[in-house]
């Protein structure tokens, strides 16, 4: 008769294959904070608690029929430490006389092999994988678990909220408050292919709508071009109703129309003069000298 694994064992060992299901088929559900999560959790451990007093009864039965050699044996292997058996089935190397018990009767070149039992806890990670290889696929099949597109999605819709969340309580921009950043340009550049390039086309060169890159300007509303620019995607163009007032429509808001204007003001202003824009429309309107500054 062996002595079984401990009770504090299989409560670990449940609470991480517990933890694992919950963190592949509902990892966003956030069940730490669960109480079927935890009534799950104790009525588990409640059920080992029965199986292991079961265990005790049986066990008791079984020690009363062995002989005396038998449970001085039984004992004496029962007070070794359970992770310490562990230990020694791993790592302790059979005697002479022991190695003769489980030699296997045959062999090649002078080598012997004996007739180990695997280590028990080579055999523990081996059904943990198997289990954990099971209830991965599952999770992946029939779930988004692990599912690279559906983590994108997740995060960007986190992402999405977190910003909304700010755009609440962030202060509004409007053309006073306004200033030019060189961090928004990237992100300006982005938000003008979404909103501005169908008209003034890849790179404000030119299509529709006028050139943003020149010096002459149809609209002239601000001294600065910064402002300027923000002036028309906040009013939209009185020469002109296919230039909407994006901001007073609710296409954009002001955050975004400092960022577009940031990255017009760039290009004409901090690149165009460096390195003209080839290919651009015709000049429209009149020649403009901008103030310097741009806020």
């Amino acid at each position: 008769m062996k002595p079984r694994t401990p009770i504090s064992v299989y409560i670990v060992v449940t609470l991480g294959l517990t933890i694992m299901a919950f963190e592949m088929f509902a990892h966003d559900s956030g069940y730490f904070s669960s109480p079927f999560f935890w009534g799950l959790i104790l009525i588990a451990i409640i059920l080992l608690l029965i199986m292991n007093s079961i265990g005790d009864l049986i066990e008791n039965q079984n020690f009363s029929k062995l002989s005396d050699e038998e449970k001085a044996l039984y004992i004496k292997e029962k007070s070794t430490p359970y992770f310490q058996k562990l230990w020694n089935s791993a790592f302790k190397k059979q005697s002479a006389t022991e190695e003769k018990d489980i030699l296997i009767d045959h062999g090649f070149d002078g080598i012997t092999e004996l007739d180990n039992a695997l280590p028990k806890w080579w055999i523990g990670l081996f059904w943990f994988g198997c289990i954990f290889c099971a209830v991965y696929l599952t999770a992946f099949s029939f779930t988004e678990y692990a599912h690279p597109d559906a983590e994108l999605n997740h995060e960007t819709k986190t992402m999405l909220a977190s910003i909304a969340e700010y755009e609440k309580t962030a202060p509004q921009i409007n053309l006073e408050s306004a200033k030019y950043s060189a961090d928004n340009v990237a992100e300006g550049k982005e938000l003008f292919k979404t909103n501005c390039a169908t008209c003034h086309g890849d790179g404000a060169k030119g299509g529709i709508g006028p050139n943003l890159t020149d010096k002459y300007w149809i609209n002239i509303k601000e001294k600065s071009l910064f402002k300027n620019v923000f002036w028309m995607l906040e009013n939209g163009s009185p020469n002109n109703p296919t230039m909407r007032p994006l901001i007073k429509e609710g296409t954009i808001t002001g955050r975004d129309a400092e960022k577009i204007a940031a990255y017009i003001y760039h290009i004409n202003q901090e690149t165009a003069p460096i390195t003209p824009a080839q290919g651009g429309a015709a000049p429209q309107g009149q020649e403009v000298q901008w103030e310097n500054g741009n806020d």
